[in-house]
């Protein structure tokens, strides 16, 4: 008989992206507004992923199943 499969909890899933390599990925936040005091170099980087370091990175990838490793 097969094991019963986990769910995928959906606001993590829309939030976090697991990378092939098993990190954890987030976008940043601080792109929304107030765009123009920030510099350019700046809000290119926010726009970048940035990976989720420690014990949270694990409590999300068991939220998402199909990324544990």
């Amino acid at each position: 008989m097969a094991k019963n499969k986990m769910k995928t909890k959906k606001a993590a899933a829309k939030r976090f992206k697991i990378t092939g390599s098993g990190r954890v990925m987030h976008r940043q936040t601080g792109l929304r507004h107030l765009l123009s005091k920030k510099s350019r170099r700046r809000k290119r980087r926010l726009g970048m992923e940035a990976e989720v370091k420690g014990r949270r990175a694990k409590k999300i990838s068991r939220m998402l199943p199909y990324g544990s490793r």
